[in-house]
């Protein structure tokens, strides 16, 4: 009797599918409820799924345009189903009526390593390959409420190598060359979508969803270069983008996050956009703009501590609003500990010692925060050459600068209580 793979390989269709709304030909096709599933949201469509996924895979290492990818179609339902793998030149279409759902069953999701620690392996993923697309306009629902539930109450649940694993949404591991176009991703038992280690990774249009949850994280990419984040809307229960690079008090090495654009985004419920805290292999060539925040804990972070830092350069925030937030600005080398009060004494400088310079923020409104925020440096690493032009922000509370190299470029805090704006003798401030 021929495999499933095998049949499904002798079956998949030829025939030329127009792909996300152009007239791109596709090479094959194949439609999981061709081969058994179901899709009525309660049979376990994995083994259909998966066989589709390698019966259309690209073989060898030639490069590939769209028309070589074979696609994946789920279409007419909800596809109940464990971790699935993708594979080369594969393009997961998920159309508008469908719904990728993960299993209910956390025995379906086996034990896996990633990063060094013990986990569960993610819903779907995508490990040391290339040529990966997910498109369409449904949906990946990760089944959070099970692992929500499973962790409520649990000490440290929201770090890898637990023993209460949880299942990331979207993982690219060593994969590179990657579009996420037009689908909704939400309620993952985790971090949401995580590329590591990848390299060319784009995202665009896609909506991620998951308020009110712990640690959902929206898009984390991890030591992974050439990233975009184009007009994306999250709305999660942790930070809505976090760009890290490194565990804390990793012996190294560790690869930086490089060259990450930020565009024409919204982001609600969640914890903003951040760079850290684990940043133990650096980060550089960040650019945002057009972002919009609206009530999350905070707006702009940049944290780490001396336990998870390295080099932090070449920054640039520009035309940020925000509304309702927390904390408008949150740049800091004690995290998570609350700012020091007064001076402190300096400490052994180290690999992981936290290099934040060439940084700046421009043309940010904030209104009606908790707090208009802070930058704070190390006494024996400062954070340098950092600009902040045409930023206007209103809080409860003022801003405050201590051991940073500062430029105020038109820049104005206003509080309900208390200095609108402190200067420690610790900082040096230049205002124009």
């Amino acid at each position: 009797m021929k495999s499933v793979v095998a049949r499904l390989a002798a079956t998949v269709s030829l025939t030329a599918i127009a792909g996300m709304g152009s007239s791109i030909a596709y090479a094959a096709s194949c439609n999981p409820r061709d081969h058994g599933a179901k899709a009525d949201g309660t049979t376990k469509d994995t083994a259909a799924i998966q066989a589709c996924i390698d019966a259309v895979a690209v073989q060898g290492n030639t490069k590939l345009s769209d028309k070589d990818y074979g696609q994946v179609v789920l279409s007419g339902g909800t596809f109940l189903s464990g971790p699935i793998r993708l594979k080369r030149g594969v393009n997961l279409r998920i159309e508008k009526d469908a719904n990728l759902l993960a299993s209910p069953d956390r025995g379906d999701f086996p034990h896996w390593r990633f990063a060094g620690k013990d986990t569960v392996q993610p819903f779907v993923s995508a490990v040391n390959t290339e040529d990966i697309l997910i498109s369409g306009e449904g949906t990946i629902d990760g089944n959070g409420h099970i692992w929500w539930d499973y962790v409520r109450g649990v000490r440290d649940s929201g770090v890898l190598g637990t023993d209460h694993p949880r299942p990331m949404g979207v993982l690219f591991d060593h994969t590179n060359h990657v579009r996420m176009e037009g689908v909704t991703v939400q309620n993952s038992g985790f971090w949401q979508i995580v590329p590591y280690y990848a390299d060319d990774v784009v995202f665009r249009g896609i909506r991620i969803l998951a308020p009110h949850s712990p640690n959902t994280d929206a898009i984390d990419p991890f030591s992974s270069s050439n990233i975009v984040i184009d007009h994306v809307f999250s709305s999660v229960g942790d930070d809505n983008v976090a760009i890290k690079s490194g565990a804390i008090n990793s012996p190294g090495p560790d690869a930086p996050s490089k060259n990450i654009t930020i565009t024409d985004c919204t982001f609600e419920n969640g914890h903003g956009l951040s760079i850290g805290s684990e940043i133990a292999g650096g980060v550089q060539n960040v650019h945002a703009e057009r972002i919009h925040f609206k009530g999350t804990d905070q707006g702009i972070r940049i944290k780490a501590a001396r336990d998870r830092g390295n080099d932090v350069s070449n920054i640039s925030f520009k035309d940020i609003t925000m509304e309702d937030v927390k904390t408008a600005i949150l740049v800091t080398e004690y995290y998570p500990n609350r700012p020091p009060q007064g001076e402190v004494a300096a400490a052994p400088v180290t690999r992981l010692t936290p290099k934040f310079h060439n940084i700046t923020l421009e043309n940010v409104t904030a209104k009606n925060s908790g707090s208009d925020g802070y930058i704070i440096g190390l006494p024996e690493s400062p954070v340098t050459d950092m600009t902040l032009k045409n930023v206007h922000l209103e809080g409860h509370t003022g801003f405050s600068i201590a051991y940073a190299t500062v430029t105020l470029d038109d820049f104005t805090a206003k509080a309900e209580t208390g200095e609108n704006l402190t200067i420690a003798p610790t900082a040096h401030v230049t205002k124009k």
